[in-house]
C-alpha cells in the first residue's frame, strides 16, 4: 500500500471515528435524559403509570424502532458511498457514470416511504382512538382544570372542592377502575396540561373545551407542567398530582370541605393579600363563576408554592 493510499484511509478512518463519537454522545445524552433520579424530580414518558401513558409508551418505542432502522439503513448506505466512491489520487477530473430512468430505484424510494407512513399513521390512529374514545364509567372522578397565567385551578364539581396547583386523584384498581376524567379550560391564553407519567399533552384553548383521562396504578406524587408557552412566567407554571389510595382521597375531600380557619388577624391578612396591586391580577374575587373561597385560601395545606418551585417551610395546616 502506497503512502497516498495510507493517507486516504487515515482520513476516512478519522471521519468515521468522528461520526461514531457523535453517535455515542447522542446515545449517552438520550440515556441521561431517560434516567430518573430517586426523588422523581425528572418525569419521563418512559416510566408510565397509567393506561394512556402506557399506550403512548408502547407507541413511542414502535416509532423509535422504525425510525432507528431507517437511520441505520441510510447511514450505512451513506458510509458505503463515501468510502467506495471517494476521490482517489490520480483520478481523472470527470463526472462518474450517470444513471437515468431506473424504474426499480424510483419504485423503491416511492413505495417504501409510503408504506412506512401508512404503518405509522395506522398505529398512531389506533392509540388516539383508544385514548380519546374511552368510555367514562359511573365510578369516574370528574375534575375541571382551568389554566390561568400562571397557575392551575382544579374544581371537583361532584365533590364541592376547589383547589390550585396540586391535583389529588384516587388510585385506580384494575379490578374496580376509578379513572379520573379532566375537562380542560383556559381563562386567558393557550396552555398545555402535561404529566408525562400519567398521560400525554392536551392543550387548554380559550372557548374550546378539551378532555383527557388517566387511571394511575401506583400511588405517589407525579410532576407536570404547562407545555405551551403562555407568557413571561411560563416556566413557573408547574403542577403536582397526588395519587392517593381511596381512604386517603376520601380523607382529603373531607378536609377540603371544611371551612378555612378565620379570625380577625387572618381576615385582615386575607384582605391585604387579595387587594395588593401586584396580586389582584389573579382575580381573587367571589361571584357566580368563582367559589366563595378562592383556591389560595388553603395555601398552607399544600407541600409546595407555585407548583413545586418554592417549598413551604412548615408542616401543612389550614390557614
Amino acid at each position: 500500500m502506497t503512502n497516498k493510499h495510507k493517507t486516504e484511509w487515515k482520513a476516512v478512518a478519522a471521519r468515521v471515528t468522528g461520526v461514531l463519537v457523535i453517535l455515542v454522545g447522542i446515545l449517552l445524552a438520550a440515556g441521561l435524559c431517560n434516567a430518573t433520579p430517586p426523588d422523581n424530580s425528572v418525569p419521563s414518558i418512559f416510566d408510565p403509570h397509567s393506561t394512556p401513558a402506557e399506550s403512548i409508551h408502547h407507541l413511542s418505542y414502535f416509532v423509535l424502532t422504525i425510525t432507528g432502522v431507517i437511520f441505520l439503513v441510510v447511514f450505512t448506505l451513506l458510509t458505503y458511498a463515501v468510502v467506495k466512491f471517494r476521490r482517489r489520487a490520480g483520478d481523472v477530473l470527470r463526472e462518474p457514470a450517470q444513471v437515468y430512468g431506473s424504474t426499480q430505484i424510483e419504485l423503491a424510494w416511492t413505495i417504501i416511504p409510503i408504506l412506512i407512513v401508512v404503518v405509522l399513521f395506522l398505529a398512531t390512529a389506533r392509540v388516539i382512538h383508544a385514548i380519546q374514545d374511552a368510555p367514562k364509567p359511573a365510578t369516574a372522578v370528574e375534575v375541571t382544570v382551568i389554566g390561568h397565567q400562571f397557575w392551575w385551578e382544579f374544581r371537583y364539581p361532584g365533590l364541592g372542592v376547589v383547589t390550585a396547583n396540586e391535583l389529588h386523584i384516587p388510585l385506580s384498581d384494575p379490578a374496580r377502575p376509578t379513572p379520573t376524567f379532566l375537562k380542560l379550560l383556559s381563562a386567558d391564553t393557550d396552555h398545555s396540561f402535561w404529566v408525562p407519567q400519567l398521560a400525554g399533552k392536551t392543550d387548554l384553548i380559550p372557548n374550546h373545551p378539551n378532555e383527557m383521562w388517566t387511571d394511575p396504578r401506583q400511588a405517589g406524587i407525579y410532576l407536570g407542567q404547562c407545555a405551551q408557552y403562555c407568557g413571561t412566567q411560563h416556566a413557573k407554571m408547574l403542577l403536582r398530582v397526588y395519587v392517593d389510595n381511596p381512604e386517603e382521597f376520601a380523607a382529603w375531600v373531607r378536609a377540603q370541605r371544611q371551612p378555612a380557619n378565620q379570625d380577625e388577624k387572618e381576615a385582615a391578612g386575607r384582605h391585604v393579600f387579595e387587594t395588593t396591586a401586584c396580586l389582584n391580577y389573579r382575580a381573587f374575587r367571589t361571584g357566580p363563576d368563582t367559589p366563595d373561597e378562592p383556591p389560595y385560601s388553603r395555601i398552607r395545606c399544600r407541600g409546595k408554592y407555585s407548583g413545586k418551585s418554592a417549598p413551604l417551610d412548615r408542616e401543612p395546616r389550614r390557614h
